[in-house]
């Protein structure tokens, strides 16, 4: 499978984002922590240019807490600050608003000394379904926005007074404009960025329990109880240095052993067609809802 998807709506937005970059102070950045890095377009990376931004991890209740700790502070820098939190618990996304003042803290001074209150303007972007709606509402204090717990729910541009010193201008979400790196793609299909109908979800499954029992065969094991012998003791995720050919066959093997994994889960879960086969259709959908509501532990993909 090759995912290679870039709705026509995400041209526009890319535009919309351009055409009022200008009219914000700082940009909030909305990465899903699951997937942080990968959720980093390089496309609004270019439009965003030196303008001070706030990374917000979100749904940080279901990534490993250490290795999003270790990406926040790797953003941190100048002109750039980095936060982790769960835009769902009420009152979470609040530490934005104390990250956007630091950064604006100058011009926030320069019209105080004039006697002049004006709010901060801040635009909201990021992948589709990273919780960018969910995240304003949790600073608006109610619902002002609509949200979805799939990709492309937000298509225009809308304006919400997130605090006395702040307005936020959410946005749509965009995706890459050319997937070139496969294993960022899978990453992305994997936390829901991707429409579910563009993909082969069982292809998607196993990828993504490759990339797991890469990062910790542990996980697969405990939630479907399969033992270490059964997972073969495999370390999927490492990189192979080998040349193309032993790579291709390396891949091969791979992606047999893991959906012989799969197999595994099905007969588990008692997923089974007639003639008591695996069903492995819903095992794939199984391990990728899982995966996407937390069941299989704390993951961070990179």
């Amino acid at each position: 499978m090759t995912i290679n998807w870039f709705p026509g709506h995400m041209t526009k937005a890319l535009r919309l984002i351009e055409a009022n970059l200008k009219l914000c102070d700082v940009v909030i950045y909305v990465l899903d922590a699951r997937a942080p890095l990968s959720s980093i377009n390089p496309s609004l990376n270019r439009l965003i240019g030196e303008r001070a931004v706030v990374y917000a991890l979100n749904k940080a209740d279901l990534a490993h807490e250490g290795r999003i700790k270790e990406i926040a502070d790797k953003l941190t820098g100048e002109r750039r600050a980095a936060v982790t939190l769960d835009s769902t618990r009420s009152g979470g996304a609040k530490i934005i608003i104390n990250k956007v003042k630091a950064l604006c803290r100058e011009k926030l001074d320069r019209y105080a000394a004039k006697g002049v209150k004006i709010p901060l303007k801040a635009m909201v972007v990021g992948v589709p379904n990273s919780g960018k709606s969910t995240m304003i509402n949790n600073l608006a204090g109610g619902a002002k926005t609509v949200t979805g717990n799939r990709p492309g729910v937000t298509r225009g541009k809308q304006w919400v007074r997130a605090d006395e010193y702040l307005e936020v201008l959410d946005m749509p979400g965009t995706l890459y404009p050319k997937l070139d790196n496969q294993d960022i793609a899978v990453k992305l299909a994997a936390i829901g960025s991707i429409k579910d109908e563009v993909l082969d979800m069982s292809d998607l499954a196993v990828r993504l329990v490759d990339m797991i029992i890469g990062i910790d065969s542990g996980l697969i094991g405990k939630r479907y109880g399969i033992r270490n012998e059964e997972l073969g003791m495999r370390n999927c995720g490492q990189e192979n240095h080998d040349d193309n050919s032993n790579r291709e066959i390396q891949n091969e093997v791979q992606f047999e052993e893991v959906t012989q994994i799969i197999e595994q889960i099905a007969r588990k879960r008692g997923y089974l067609l007639s003639g008591g086969r695996p069903d492995l259709d819903r095992a794939c959908m199984a391990v990728v809802d899982d995966f996407r509501k937390g069941r299989l532990g704390r993951i961070c993909l990179d």
